[in-house]
């Protein structure tokens, strides 16, 4: 008899210290546990998500998991950790669009709701996933809004229209770079700049290097244009153009260049001696991170279905003069 009721003491122990064991590693049981899954967690966009996404929790009473998904592998894995996890759902923001249906299916496995932010799931076929509740950037609008800053910059330095080109460095390819690129030209031909000096060159990769290549194989075909504006998907696109005029021979008074993203222009914008690269249109990481994870504890607390596409249309026009005031503004 007592060797039974040591054995039952012991395996009730041995339970409890699971039991404490369990807790440590995942948490309480009794808090809502929610993941926010970024791509690039070095990077200062996703840093604020992050942090905006832990005021909601603060605010909400829930935890916040972030863990990165740089690739499609680590993705997955992390869907399976926050399920043993007891997380009802997550936020993310996909490494590739592509991974759409994968990651569905196996969220779905685990009764996870899911909200895409920045960037939208796209199927087998390539098309958007127009089923899964996205916050992202108003892509359009901020195109619009680039094409509108960059004729106003020319008008205000007297620039004759028929000696000027733009540069508009694509990637058709992906649904947010194309609506970009084809907002910041309606707003250039609305503004009544000539149709036939906008020139679209394709980019092989989003980055200074590809489109630095792009911009190259464009600035041989039109040697006598003066003026160049320069229009991109991104500031790293918009920076290879730059680059492409500095090595054919155009000085900053030359060129405008005005990106979109805030975060990648940082350096350009600190150099000491002004570049062709004059500004960049910073977006709300803050609001990003907090409507989304807002979105998705009411999703899962209340079971208030959120809306399938949030646009956000929050952006300032950053450059030389007020660029370190208002990435503060932003907590970046």
């Amino acid at each position: 008899m007592k060797l039974k009721t040591l054995l039952a003491t012991a395996a009730l122990s041995g339970m409890t210290l699971m039991s404490a064991s369990a807790n440590a590693f995942f948490g309480s049981s009794d808090e809502l546990k929610l993941g926010y899954l970024v791509k690039q967690p070095e990077e200062p966009w996703f840093q604020t998500e992050w942090s905006f996404a832990e005021k909601a929790g603060k605010q909400y009473g829930f935890e916040v998991v972030k863990m990165a998904v740089p690739d499609g592998e680590k993705t997955l894995n992390a869907i399976d950790t926050l399920a043993a996890s007891g997380a009802k759902g997550f936020v993310i923001c996909t490494p590739d669009p592509k991974l759409g249906p994968a990651i569905m299916a196996k969220a779905k496995s685990y009764d996870l709701k899911v909200i895409t932010v920045d960037d939208q799931f796209l199927n087998a076929k390539g098309k958007p996933m127009t089923d899964v509740p996205l916050v992202m950037m108003a892509a359009s609008e901020i195109g619009y809004r680039q094409g509108s800053e960059l004729y106003k910059e020319m008008t205000k330095r007297g620039w004759d229209a028929s000696s000027t080109g733009v540069m508009a460095i694509t990637a058709d390819e992906l649904d947010t770079a194309r609506r970009r690129v084809d907002g910041s030209i309606k707003a250039l031909k609305e503004a009544g700049f000539p149709e036939n000096q906008i020139y679209r060159v394709p980019t092989k990769t989003n980055d200074i290097p590809g489109a630095l290549d792009a911009a190259n194989s464009l600035l041989v075909q039109y040697p006598t244009v003066k003026q160049w504006l320069i229009v991109g998907m991104n500031d790293n696109t918009v920076l290879g153009g730059v680059r492409a005029t500095e090595g054919q021979g155009f000085d900053a008074t030359h060129v405008i260049g005005i990106g979109i993203n805030g975060v990648d222009a940082v350096n350009e914008l600190a150099k000491s001696k002004p570049t062709g690269f004059y500004g960049s249109l910073l977006p709300s990481p803050d609001v990003h991170g907090f409507k989304s994870i807002e979105s998705l504890y009411k999703w899962v607390k209340d079971d208030v279905e959120p809306k399938k596409f949030v646009e956000v249309t929050d952006v300032v026009l950053i450059t030389r003069d007020n660029f370190k005031a208002e990435l503060e503004k932003k907590g970046l």
